[in-house]
């Protein structure tokens, strides 16, 4: 079992590159979908929040399931999963992370909040799923709705 880690950072569009690469070097190889995931999160602090906000980002792997946290400073803006126009330039971002994730959700704290997503490990790391585990595709929808780890604000997913 590896370590989690952690990366303190100020939200900018250069730091999102920089976490992909953390993320495929913590991971051992190919995470495109942990990757886009943490894309995804990264740029919502950006846009709704304003460049330069500090931000933890963790990462942890743990009974089959890869785990990505995001932690920003504001509490109050939470995450909103809508459905985007045809002709819309963004607002995908929650639905690319509801389809490709087994569940996500959002912690609220007194001065912070966490949005959070897990993947199956086969999913965001290189090494080959066992027999019983369908394969690593953005297409495949796994269904599990597991008990809750922790108390939380809301929850999304499967």
């Amino acid at each position: 079992m590896r370590r989690p880690l952690t990366l303190e950072l100020l939200a900018t569009p250069k730091a999102v590159a920089g976490v992909r690469s953390s993320l495929r070097a913590y991971m051992g190889g190919p995470c495109a979908d942990l990757q886009l995931c943490a894309s995804e999160l990264l740029t919502n602090v950006v846009r709704h929040l304003g460049e330069g906000v500090p931000v933890t980002v963790r990462v942890g792997c743990e009974q089959g399931r890869t785990r990505l946290e995001v932690t920003d400073p504001d509490p109050r803006a939470l995450p909103v999963l809508c459905e985007a126009a045809d002709d819309d330039e963004s607002g995908r971002g929650l639905a690319l992370l509801d389809a490709l994730t087994l569940r996500w959700g959002v912690e609220q704290g007194p001065g912070s909040k966490t949005v959070w997503c897990e993947l199956a490990t086969w999913q965001s790391s290189r090494s080959a799923p066992d027999s019983s585990s369908p394969p690593s595709s953005s297409w495949v929808r796994v269904v599990e709705v597991p008990g809750p780890e922790q108390p939380l604000v809301e929850e999304f997913g499967r």
